[in-house]
């Protein structure tokens, strides 16, 4: 993995851009006054799969809602204090 040097001055101005590159794999090192601050790399997170047969005991003895969504959230909406 290559890592890209740029000051935090420069990061500033190109953030957006900085992240695609990290996204895509490269690490991106920002600099402040010459020394190197901080890293920027990909992230990876693991995907947990879902494991249907809980998600289904879970949710099998939930009570049906009574009134149709729409109606609920119009009321919802209705009813907020903002």
């Amino acid at each position: 993995m290559q890592e890209k040097t740029i000051s935090l001055a420069e990061a500033k101005a190109r953030l957006s851009e900085l992240v695609e590159v990290a996204a895509a794999g490269e690490a991106v090192v920002i600099s402040k006054r010459g020394k190197p601050v901080v890293r920027l790399i990909k992230t990876e997170t693991p995907r947990q799969p879902v494991d249907l047969t809980a998600l289904q005991r879970l949710t099998a003895n939930m009570p049906m809602q009574s009134e149709d969504s729409g109606d609920f959230m119009r009321a919802l909406r209705d009813n907020a204090r903002y």
